[in-house]
C-alpha cells in the first residue's frame, strides 16, 4: 500500500484534467451511499466524523473502492491547526486490497475546485474575463486556477476579511505565474464581475442579487451546514440554479436555507451536476441569464481523484 503527500497528489492531478475525469465521473455514475456524520462528544468542545464511501458500478472495466474519512474539531482554531483534517482510502474493487491513502485535504481542495470549473465549463459565459474570488483560505488558488482551465479570465480579484489574507494568496499565485489583485470594495468588485466563486465560512450573506450583472455566474462553495451563508435569497431569486447534489437541498446553507426559510423552493432548481454532465438540462438556457452552482461536496469527486492519483502515480 502506498501512502501519496501532498506533494504526490499535486503532481499525479492538473486542470484541466481532472475536470474532464469529474465529467465522466457523473455521467458514469458510481454507486454513493449516504454520507455517515458520528459526534464525538469532547470536554469542553464537541468533534465529529464524517465517512463518506464510493465505488465503480460493475460495468466498470477497472473497479475501485473508496472512503473519505474526516475529523471535524471545531476547537482547532486555537490550536493553530485546521479545522477539518482526514484521509482517502483507496481500494481494489475486484479484491478489496488497500491500493494507498492519500492526505483528504489536499485532494478535497483539487476535486471541489474541479467540480466548481466543471459546473462553469456548462453554466458561465463563454468569454467570461473577470473573476472576482471571494475568501483567501487554502480552496482560493485551487478554484481560481480551475477556473482559468476553462474560462479566459485575464483578470482576478481576491477579496477576504482580512486584506493580508487576501495578499498572501496573490503572492503565491505569482509564484506560479498567475497575476491577481488584492480588493477591499466588495460591492463594486461583484457588479463587473463575470464569474464570483465564494470560499468562505460567512454565516451572514456577503453576496447580494441585486449585484450580478447580466451574465454573471456565481460559485458558492463555502456553506456546507445551515448556519453557514453567501449569497442573500436575493441571489436565488436571480439565478438559474444548479446543484452538485440533491444533499445542497436539505444539508449546506445558501439554497438549502432558501428552501427553508421559504423565499425559495426546490421545484425551481434546474437539476444537478450529474444532470448536466448527461445533457439532460442545459447550463444556460437564455442570453443574459444569471447562473448560479450550489456545491457541498459528494464522495464519487472524491472517489474519481483518488482514481487519478492512483493511475498517474508514475508521475510522482
Amino acid at each position: 500500500m502506498r501512502l501519496f503527500g501532498n506533494a504526490e497528489i499535486d503532481t499525479a492531478l492538473s486542470f484541466p484534467g481532472l475536470i474532464d475525469t469529474l465529467a465522466e465521473a457523473f455521467r458514469r455514475e458510481p454507486v454513493t451511499p449516504p454520507r455517515t456524520n458520528h459526534k464525538i462528544e469532547r470536554p469542553g468542545e464537541d468533534a465529529v466524523l464524517l465517512i463518506m464511501p464510493a465505488w465503480s458500478t460493475q460495468d466498470a472495466e477497472t473497479p475501485y473502492i473508496g472512503t473519505k474519512i474526516l475529523s471535524v474539531f471545531f476547537g482547532n482554531g486555537a490550536r493553530n491547526l485546521p479545522g477539518v483534517m482526514g484521509a482517502y482510502l483507496l481500494m481494489n474493487g475486484r479484491t478489496g486490497e488497500p491500493l494507498a491513502v492519500m492526505d483528504g485535504n489536499r485532494l478535497t481542495l483539487w476535486r471541489t475546485a474541479a467540480a466548481s470549473a466543471l459546473a462553469s465549463r456548462y453554466m458561465s459565459n463563454p468569454e467570461a474575463s473577470r473573476m472576482l474570488m471571494v475568501g483567501a483560505g487554502g480552496l482560493a488558488p485551487f478554484l481560481i486556477k480551475a477556473h482559468r482551465a476553462v474560462r479566459p479570465l485575464t483578470e482576478i480579484a481576491i477579496w477576504a476579511r482580512r486584506p493580508e489574507a487576501a495578499e498572501a494568496v496573490v503572492a503565491e499565485l505569482a509564484g506560479d505565474g498567475i497575476e491577481a489583485r488584492a480588493v477591499t470594495d466588495l460591492e463594486g468588485e461583484a457588479r463587473t464581475a463575470d464569474i464570483i466563486s465564494c470560499a468562505t465560512n460567512a454565516t451572514q450573506p456577503l453576496i447580494h442579487g441585486r449585484w450580478l450583472k447580466r451574465d454573471a455566474h456565481l460559485d458558492l462553495v463555502g456553506a456546507f451546514t445551515m448556519q453557514m451563508r453567501e449569497a442573500d435569497a436575493d441571489a436565488l431569486e436571480r439565478a438559474r440554479v444548479v446543484v452538485d447534489s440533491k444533499k445542497a437541498i436539505d444539508e449546506g446553507g445558501d439554497v438549502a436555507i432558501g428552501i427553508d426559510e421559504g423565499s425559495y423552493s426546490a421545484e425551481r432548481i434546474a437539476g444537478t451536476l450529474t444532470d448536466l454532465c448527461h445533457g439532460r438540462i442545459e447550463g444556460r438556457a437564455e442570453e443574459g441569464e444569471i447562473t448560479l452552482f450550489k456545491s457541498v461536496g459528494v464522495s464519487l469527486e472524491d472517489l474519481a481523484a483518488a482514481i487519478s492519483v492512483w493511475e498517474n502515480r508514475s508521475l510522482t
